[in-house]
């Protein structure tokens, strides 16, 4: 039986190797799945990036893992980005979940990284579910699940 391919689109502006991170929860997890990464410079290359992860080496979900910078010019190309990577599951029918980490998200380095490491790890999870498991995802509609932060649970009648 083929394995499933998976793409992880990561680039080498950020400031943790998210990218090896899901990789590694993927492998731990699943051994029907291959895993093709594409890495690319900055966050608004990752839609082109999905893209040909989708076209070319026809994997059937990318995770798309970037770190945009504290500076309003960061967030507005992390917008951009984010834009361009709906657009890609538009034209595609296929899932691209997107993984950003602000770096004002946390105060300290050792914070951040901890960040980085959880939502890398759980939108892996994620991808994972996707695929193999959407039940579990309907199971868990409307529980506040969180990615990198506590989750929130919730809201009460």
């Amino acid at each position: 039986m083929a394995k499933v391919k998976v793409g992880i689109a990561d680039t080498t502006f950020a400031r943790v190797d998210m990218g090896a991170m899901a990789i590694d929860e993927i492998e731990q997890s699943m051994s029907q799945i291959k895993i093709i990464r594409y890495t690319v410079p900055g966050i608004k290359d990752l839609p082109i990036a999905s893209k040909k992860l989708f076209d070319e080496y026809e994997c059937e979900i990318v995770m798309a893992l970037g770190m945009p910078g504290p500076e309003i010019i960061d967030k507005t190309c992390a917008h951009e980005a984010s834009t361009g990577l709906i657009k890609v599951q538009l034209m595609t029918g296929k899932h691209i979940i997107e993984c950003f980490v602000h770096e004002d998200e946390a105060e300290t380095s050792e914070e951040l990284y901890k960040i980085c490491e959880n939502r890398a790890r759980e939108h892996a999870q994620n991808v994972i579910k996707l695929l193999f498991d959407r039940e579990w995802l309907i199971k868990h509609a409307g529980k506040g699940l969180r990615q990198g932060h506590p989750d929130v649970g919730p809201l009460k009648k």
